[in-house]
């Protein structure tokens, strides 16, 4: 498996990738001639002609990198670290864990990874320019030493990882792990951790400090409780939801009981940020449900959005300050629905802006109205809730406006360059930062939107 990941990259995104800015320019030209066409902002789904191609406006982040792994990783999370909150200067330190979806069952792992050396994009050319003057040799070397860099621990996994996420117990942290293998692994991730701050590349053998092989089929929803230190929740492809709970000694007590309410595959669970006992959860059944984990499992549902999307509901996110749940679904839809008003089986917010299936949506840790959304159609769409269309504004007749005139207000940003985008996440400790995996790798970016 050594050999899977020798070539681990991180590097500055070139150029050539294409991420767009909504409300910026991104260029056209014609690589045979030197007639250059005049800017237009390229929106998904327009096609372009022969002789055009996609360059990124580089002057729309604040900061772009992008990462390749070796297998497919289409799961992560960020990793919390001891380095404090709200850090904005320049270079950024980022640990996050990943899991592979290798060809070969035997040869997965739980990858482990520090990215360091995360330097502002837009600096780089400038800065190399006031450069010029200087010594070949003295270039060469402050142009290697602005290079990100990325060291890994890997730990063998049984099984594809189908999702993992972490959490912080006492002074460890800690990874539970979906195996297609439909078994859960909790991981204590304190060595592996250590290597890194250790500048050491290692293959671990260590074992899963608890499996749970209870669930009948595969899964890919787990959720870490952030009210309650140890408590977790999973569900499964079958439509079983257990809950778990860490007891005294190190032991952990899983419910054989599954809450009962789901007539089909179980896509994701969210715990409320705000309330202990309070879980909610989505399904390829189209609904969204609201449980009651202090309740009998067989009556723990207290609220069912039925017919929540026209198909699989594959993602929800609780907002962290406000009681809105944020979905996604098969058909491509973003809804926004408020807590106080679910009984009315009504969004109160409806984009209908991506163009295939919504595999991810995450709202912002710091900014209570804004929220990123991704999915098969190989866009990241950065939102603000807060921004109201402005009525009084006159249409022009340019064909490029009216499409943008188009777009919901809501709108901030249309990051691409990646293919069937499978995850973002949020860095809680970085403000504006995003991390996004999917079949092609990772991107790092910030934009100027937020």
């Amino acid at each position: 498996m050594a050999d899977e990941h020798e070539n681990l990259t991180m590097e500055v995104v070139e150029p050539e990738d294409t991420q767009s800015d909504i409300g910026s320019d991104s260029e056209a030209e014609d690589v045979y001639s030197e007639n250059k066409r005049s800017k237009e902002v390229y929106l998904p789904g327009t096609k372009l002609a022969v002789d055009e191609e996609l360059v990124c406006d580089e002057s729309a982040y604040i900061m772009l990198h992008q990462a390749s792994l070796g297998a497919p990783c289409l799961s992560f999370d960020i990793i919390p670290d001891v380095l404090g909150t709200g850090r904005e200067s320049f270079p950024l330190t980022a640990y996050i864990v990943a899991g592979t979806q290798a060809s070969q069952t035997h040869v997965n792992n739980l990858i482990v990874l520090r990215m360091s050396n995360l330097n502002k994009t837009q600096d780089n050319d400038s800065e190399d320019e006031d450069e010029l003057d200087d010594d070949q040799d003295d270039v060469e070397n402050r142009i290697e030493l602005k290079k990100p860099q990325m060291t890994c621990s890997l730990i063998k996994h049984q099984g594809c990882v189908n999702r993992v996420r972490v959490r912080c117990l006492g002074s460890s942290v800690y990874a539970a792990s979906w195996s297609e293998l439909g078994r859960v692994n909790i991981w204590n991730l304190t060595y592996p951790l250590q290597t890194l701050d250790e500048n050491k590349y290692e293959q671990n053998d260590m074992c899963p400090e608890f499996t749970f092989a209870g669930h009948h089929q595969e899964g890919f929803a787990v959720d870490w409780n952030p009210c309650v230190e140890g408590v977790l929740a999973t569900g499964d492809c079958r439509r079983d939801i257990h809950v778990w709970n860490l007891m005294e000694g190190g032991t952990w007590n899983v419910d054989q009981r599954p809450l009962v309410g789901h007539s089909q595959s179980v896509e994701d669970l969210q715990w409320s940020p705000n309330e202990r006992n309070v879980l909610a959860s989505c399904s390829v059944d189209k609904t969204i449900r609201i449980w009651d984990c202090r309740t009998a499992p067989q009556k723990a549902c207290m609220l069912t959005c039925q017919d929540a999307h026209k198909s699989d509901v594959n993602v929800i996110s609780w907002n962290r300050t406000e009681p809105f749940i944020a979905s996604g679904g098969d058909d491509g839809f973003l809804h926004i629905w408020d807590l106080r008003q679910f009984r009315n089986q009504t969004p109160i917010a409806t984009f209908k802006h991506h163009t295939d299936h919504i595999t991810t949506v995450e709202w912002s840790p710091s900014e209570a109205t804004v929220l990123a959304s991704g999915g098969d159609d190989n866009q990241i769409a950065l939102w603000d809730l807060a921004v109201e269309e402005d009525t009084d504004q006159k249409q022009t007749p340019s064909d490029n406006e009216d499409k943008l005139s188009k777009l919901p207000p809501q709108l901030l940003f249309i990051h691409q360059g990646q293919n069937e985008i499978k995850e973002l996440h949020w860095h809680a400790q970085l403000p504006g930062v995003l991390f996004s995996t999917a079949h092609s790798g990772f991107n790092v970016f910030r934009t100027i939107s937020v």
